[in-house]
This record gives C-alpha cells, structure tokens and sequence, in this order.
C-alpha cells in the first residue's frame, strides 16, 4: 500500500452548494467550514502528517468586495474560536501565500502560527492569498539574488512550502477538472482525484474512500 503523508484539497463548490440549498453564496463558506473540522479529524485519524487547504487564491480578489469581506470574518472567527482547540491537539498551523490583509487578520494569523509552532500531530498549511505562478516567479529571484545554480533543490528550497513533503494527494472537489493555480511545482507527480460533490457535501466517507484508492495505486514515478 501507498505511504500517505500529505494530502492538498482544493476546496470548492461553497458558493454554488449555498445558492442551490440556502439562496446564499456565502451560507455555503459558512457551511464548509464544518467540512473542514471534519476532514481534519478524519486526517489525524489516518495518521497523515500535511494538510494543504486552499482557502483563497490571488485570483478570489476578482469576486464581490461583499463576499471576499465575509470569507475574511469567517477566517477571523474560526482564529480567535477555534485556535486554543488546534492547540490543544498537538495541531500546527502554517499560511503559504501573502499576508496582504487587514492588520487585525494579519496579527491573527501570526499569533496562530506562532502559538502553534511546536506542534506534531498534523500540520495544516492553510493557502491564503496563494498563486503558484508567483511563488515560483519569487523563488526564481531569491535564487537569482543569492547567486544560487537554478537547479530543482534550489527551487524546492526557496518555495514556501520548502521542508513539507510533496503532496502525495490532491482532492479537488466541486465536479471542477483543473489545479487553478494551486502548488504547480509540488503536485508534479500527486495523485489527483476530482470528486463531483461540493465541498460543503464532501463527507468523511467520500475522503476514506479516497485515500484507500490512493494507497492500492500503483505509484511508477516513470517506472515500469
């Protein structure tokens, strides 16, 4: 069987999932924030090491100011609720993206990390205004400043996601078929599964389901 580390998820379908049952996009953010604490407990029951969420990429700054303001209220409430509980459970959290946030948001985050830093039993690496293109336009420069040879360790090195395992896994749910700009260079040999249900919909059984087809998959890496 498939050893599994590490698994992404792109987490979509909320706004669709909220219009078609509450008349509501962001009832459906509301909603897949309960996805979400179940999809982490069933990653520590698993005994999986990384979970990558993509909860808001550079281009969600395209939707309505109304909207993108109630995501970032959701945020702050889960990290001022819910914080000491991830804690607790020997949980770390990271942000990959750009902090380019209100300085309330901003100060959440960093107290959320840093308050969570030692922690073991699962880190969550929560995409916040993440794009993939950037990331790699920024390692290049580092690389560039530093005067380092352009080689895959050197790119690996100066990504944000530099010392997390390559995802094993990437779940993109919401009956959408495309990465959308999420961890182009670290999903390169990731098995992808793409799941019809919104995310809101998305239950424990769907991901167990998932996760042992992933580990009866047989891995080549461009072997035979």
């Amino acid at each position: 069987m498939n050893p599994l580390k590490h698994v992404a998820i792109i987490m979509d379908g909320n706004g669709r999932w909220g219009l078609k049952y509450k008349n509501s996009r962001n009832a459906g953010h509301k909603a897949g924030l309960n996805t979400v604490e179940k999809i982490i407990k069933e990653t520590i029951k698993n005994k999986i090491n990384f979970l990558t969420l993509f909860a808001f990429s550079t281009e969600n700054w395209k939707r309505p100011k109304k909207e993108v303001n109630y995501l970032f209220n959701l945020l702050e409430n889960f990290l001022i609720n819910r914080v000491e509980d991830l804690h607790k459970q020997n949980i770390k959290l990271k942000i990959l993206g750009s902090k380019k946030f209100s300085s309330k948001l901003n100060k959440l985050l960093n107290n959320a990390e840093k308050k969570t830093s030692k922690n073991t039993k699962l880190q969550i690496n929560l995409a916040l205004n993440y794009g993939s293109k950037s990331e790699l336009i920024n390692a290049f420069k580092k690389i560039k400043k530093n005067k380092n040879i352009i080689n895959e360790k050197n790119l690996s090195k100066n990504l944000q996601t530099r010392n997390i395992p390559d995802p094993d896994l990437l779940i993109r749910t919401g009956n959408t078929k495309r990465l959308s700009n999420f961890l182009l260079w670290q999903l390169a040999y990731s098995e992808i599964f793409f799941e019809k249900k919104l995310w809101p919909a998305f239950t424990e059984k769907d991901y167990s389901r998932i996760i042992t087809e992933y580990k009866n998959i047989k891995r080549n890496f461009g072997k035979i």
